[in-house]
């Protein structure tokens, strides 16, 4: 009898998750990317707030990493414009699925077709169908809401994060909990901390589907820290914060880089307030591989990192 593809759920947003699927997705398995919906900065957030539709940015990017395009249909939906009054700045993409809402009249609409068209493999699902914004109170009490004023802190981004939030509290999308209830593997991560990974925990019904779920639960963590995010973390640092909201021993194993990027790419990187994440926990449940990628930024390699996932 043939062995049955696993089921994998991933659960986060922005370049991390686009990364993890592009890897997975040359395995036999069955992807679902469960994707934040907090967003509010750039084109992202400028149809946002125009339209008053869900954020299309970190779904945009899972869907075209789940293409099984790779040519000319998915450099459209990646497509940026560069000049033009009203479009310099915007994606195809997040106008193509804004325009995609209006007809359907449903976000989950919009990207179940989006994927349609894209000849996706596997599913893409918002966190939630709720429009919210992320809040988050710092260690000197200040509360700071949008998802974009966390990420690019215009507060003193050497104030560490307390507790975050959802306004309003909202509840988790049924298909996006079925997806986790019925997961192999749930692969956590990469990504901001606070703003790709945990703004997708901290939605009502994400936290106890993830507990209830029998699946193999694998945290991914970031290979280098964000200024005013996770200044400072070292991995031992990244795995308390996500127990301080998942709960303690809920993850199996935890996934770390310890490949150091070059020199100059440290320095590019500490003039941005950045640096690397030792992979110092000395938790049992920390698997240290090389998964370091490319050249110019420092992020996990899509094929390094599904390897490790996939035969885990």
């Amino acid at each position: 009898m043939s062995k049955r593809p696993q089921k994998i759920v991933v659960i986060g947003g922005g370049t991390g998750s686009y990364n993890v699927l592009l890897g997975l997705k040359k395995y036999d398995v069955r992807l679902t990317a469960v994707v934040s919906m907090m967003d509010s900065g750039g084109s992202t957030g400028r149809l946002r707030d125009e339209f008053g539709f869900l954020p299309p940015g970190d779904v945009r990017r899972c869907l075209a990493a789940l293409s099984r395009d790779t040519g000319l249909l998915r450099a459209l939906f990646e497509y940026r414009f560069n000049r033009g009054s009203g479009l310099s700045g915007h994606s195809f993409g997040n106008l193509f699925l804004t325009v995609l809402r209006d007809i359907t009249g449903s976000d989950a609409e919009a990207i179940k077709e989006a994927g349609k068209i894209l000849n996706v493999g596997g599913h893409v699902l918002p966190v939630t169908i709720a429009n919210c914004q992320l809040g988050a109170i710092l260690e000197n009490g200040q509360v700071v809401v949008g998802e974009s004023n966390i990420s690019v802190p215009k507060h003193d981004p050497s104030l560490r994060i307390k507790k975050l939030f959802s306004i309003p509290g909202v509840r988790v999308f049924k298909e996006a909990e079925r997806s986790i209830l019925e997961a192999d593997k749930i692969v956590i991560g990469p990504g901001d901390l606070y703003t790709s990974i945990l703004s997708n925990v901290i939605v009502g019904g994400v936290k106890p589907a993830i507990l209830k779920s029998r699946a193999r639960k694998i945290y991914v963590c970031n290979i280098m820290t964000k200024k005013g995010e996770t200044a400072g973390f070292k991995a031992a640092d990244f795995i308390r914060e996500l127990e301080k909201y998942l709960g303690k021993g809920i993850v199996h194993k935890i996934v770390c880089n310890k490949a150091v990027p070059a020199g100059p790419l440290l320095k590019k990187y500490a003039a941005e307030g950045a640096s690397f994440v030792a992979p110092d926990s000395g938790d049992r449940r920390v698997v240290k591989a090389d998964l370091l990628g490319g050249r110019d930024l420092a992020r996990h390699d899509p094929d390094k990192l599904a390897r490790v996932l996939f035969n885990l």
